[in-house]
């Protein structure tokens, strides 16, 4: 194993540098878009000459220079929280009481207080260029005891624009747990930055200003009834005076002021459409193919070629690009196919075949163990197993996937419920995943099957969470279910003795009340988001099964040593258990319901559909060796169930 500096050059060679880019790229598009902010902040359809004329005036006046490195020192400020926060697998709150309770973690208390600051001195920015009524925050005016000396008295159109600043700097780090803003994705189709960007602006332009809409009328609302608490503050700690002759904002009246809200909501604007730009060319930026050396001469390079790199656990954006490359140079580059089939010199090893086939494998083997741990959750009502099921038998089928290690299909306890993040622990070498197609009722005799999956056919408990018809109408649709039971048996009690194939009587459509809507709504919320949390880092093994089954694919002409070949019917099992594995959960109540993508927001919300992804993926996968390798594949050894399985692709019926 190589040290903690050595696994750390990609961050200082790489990411840092592309972050830096994206930084500097913002930074540049910041004079344009200011430009652009003041006109729109001073136009005037009566005067529009004369607009022109002030707008290039104050561009080039000295407040509007110190403006702009105020503002250049806020993008290098949002452009490094970026850095610091971003993440390749989301973080998917099952219930509100996680999303609570990352909300108020101390990191994203810091985050928050933060933006807060960020928003201030953007929105103080905004008040110089603005000018006229928000230029000062005080400003002279006769006591009102009639004393002919000035005093300073507070500008009530300075607090509220620098307030709201401060809000929506807030809303925008409470949006960014909530939406998953940190969340890098990476793009299935290749695309030039450039190409990206322009793609992206009127998303961008689109979110900014119906989120500054949004948080206008937040303030608007919070300030009405609050306002009166920062302003006495604020007169407290500057010593500054309340106008009596002027309007307070802190009220209908004062509020229902459109040019106020106007230039609330264009500043606004200005300061989510700066910050999303940065985060954009972040994620552009930092999303970008980097091609690893699949073999070098020189020994302390070795920790750098993609062999190596695809053990690394850390940080994780190195894994997803070494795995990215391993999934187009296993497509569109021979040579670099050729070194990974190539072999050792001295010695004649395949050790870049070795090392990557078993790192894809160990992936897949664990989103196997997680999916079955997840099942027996799911079987005993939400408790975990104890730890005698860990001791069950192996089986023919088992023994050739893990090739001699550990049981692969007995989950074990520590993996129950494991987080996203821990799919790269190293464990034992396994299949891949699979795409399911259509629900099949599952073989009680098959190796995959537990005490735990038998429970699951047995009769429903009331007690249980699935006992009753299957409400979700994508379910429903797809024919009996694991868990329906026939009415008769609900009414008399007696035990159903398949549930599998026994479907439930149709029973009149009634249209729910709102009630009982919400209520299923937030019912159907927790399963929902327990599987976005299962497959949260799928995006891994989709880059796994695609690298695996094209070097398979191209090892049929191009391999001259036949490496691949002595690993084939492990890869074959892998993928065959995994999808048993996937078809599984496909079968569970929401598994198969995709989620509506939210497009209001800058938050990414590709991982909610990744299952389904990592689905037709893995049969994808499947049918590309077998319809390369055609009938060759009888003459492999494996299980008669999965030589069943195998038989269906072969076939072209699955």
């Amino acid at each position: 194993m190589f040290s903690a500096e050595q696994s750390c050059w990609f961050v200082r060679k790489v990411i840092c540098w592309r972050a830096a880019a994206s930084i500097a790229w913002a930074v540049l598009l910041l004079p344009p878009i200011t430009a652009v902010f003041v006109i729109l902040s001073k136009f005037s359809l009566l005067h529009p000459i004369q607009t022109i004329s002030e707008c290039l005036s104050l561009l080039t006046s000295a407040s509007a220079v110190f403006s702009l490195i105020l503002l250049c020192g806020v993008i290098l400020m949002v452009g490094f929280l970026n850095l610091e926060y971003y993440t390749v697998i989301p973080t998917i709150a099952c219930s509100k009481i996680a999303l609570l309770g990352q909300l108020l973690h101390p990191r994203q208390l810091v985050n928050s207080l933060v933006h807060c600051i960020m928003g201030i001195i953007v929105a103080w920015c905004c008040a110089i260029t603005i000018g006229g009524r928000y230029e000062t925050l005080g400003y002279p005016c006769a006591q009102s005891d009639g004393d002919s000396s000035p005093q300073m008295c507070l500008n009530e159109y300075h607090l509220i624009l620098l307030l709201a600043g401060a809000f929506v700097g807030f809303s925008y780090s409470l949006l960014g747990v909530i939406h998953n803003m940190n969340y890098v994705s990476f793009h299935t189709v290749q695309q030039y930055k450039y190409l990206r960007f322009k793609g992206s602006l009127p998303l961008v332009v689109k979110c900014s200003a119906t989120q500054a809409l949004k948080s206008v009328r937040n303030y608007v609302v919070v300030y009405l009834f609050l306002g009166y608490i920062p302003k006495a503050w604020i007169c407290k700690t500057l010593n500054l005076h309340l106008n009596s002759s002027a309007h307070p904002l802190d009220s209908i009246a004062g509020l229902l002021d459109f040019s106020l809200l106007y230039h609330l909501w264009i500043s606004a604007s200005f300061l989510l459409f700066t910050w999303h730009i940065t985060l954009l060319l972040f994620r552009i930026f930092v999303t970008e193919v980097y091609s690893f050396p699949v073999q070098s001469s020189f020994t302390e390079d070795v920790h750098q070629c993609l062999p190596k790199v695809l053990t690394d656990n850390q940080p994780m954006i190195l894994k997803f690009l070494a795995l990215q490359d391993l999934a187009l140079l296993s497509q569109h580059s021979p040579s670099r196919r050729c070194e990974v089939f190539s072999l050792s010199q001295p010695g004649g090893h395949p050790h870049n075949w070795n090392a990557i086939s078993k790192e894809c494998m160990s992936l897949l083997a664990d989103l196997t163990q997680r999916l079955v741990a997840y099942h027996d959750t799911v079987a005993t009502n939400g408790r975990a197993k104890s730890l005698s099921t860990g001791s069950e038998r192996k089986t023919s089928s088992e023994t050739s996937v893990t090739s001699g290690t550990d049981d692969l299909m007995s989950p074990r306890p520590t993996f129950l419920m494991k987080t996203p993040a821990s799919v790269f622990a190293r464990s034992i070498v396994g299949g891949p995943q699979s795409p399911l197609t259509a629900p099949f009722t599952p073989d009680l005799d098959s190796p995959f099957a537990s005490p735990a999956l038998r429970r699951l056919t047995a009769p429903v408990e009331q007690c249980s969470p699935w006992f009753g018809t299957v409400q979700s109408p994508h379910v429903m649709r797809r024919g009996p279910k694991l868990w329906s039971t026939s009415t008769d048996s609900q009414v008399n009690g007696s035990p159903q003795s398949s549930p599998a194939s026994v479907p439930s009587p149709k029973q009149e459509p009634s249209k729910p009340s709102l009630l009982a809507q919400f209520l299923q709504n937030r019912k159907e919320q927790l399963p929902e988001a327990s599987s976005q949390a299962l497959f949260a880092d799928s995006q891994a093994h989709i880059w796994a099964l695609e690298g695996l089954s094209y070097l398979v694919q191209a090892s049929f002409s191009e391999d001259q040593f036949g490496v691949v070949q002595t690993t084939l019917p492990s890869i074959l099992s892998c993928m065959l258990v995994l999808q048993e594995a996937v078809d599984r959960h496909f079968k569970l109540p929401h598994a198969s319901s995709k989620p509506v993508r939210s497009t209001g927001s800058m938050g990414d919300s590709t991982y909610k559909t990744l299952r389904f992804a990592l689905r037709a993926t893995l049969k994808t996968a499947i049918y590309r060796i077998t319809t390369m390798f055609g009938n060759h594949l009888n003459a492999i050894q494996m299980s008669a169930e999965h030589r069943k399985r195998l038989q269906q692709f072969l076939e072209y019926k699955e």
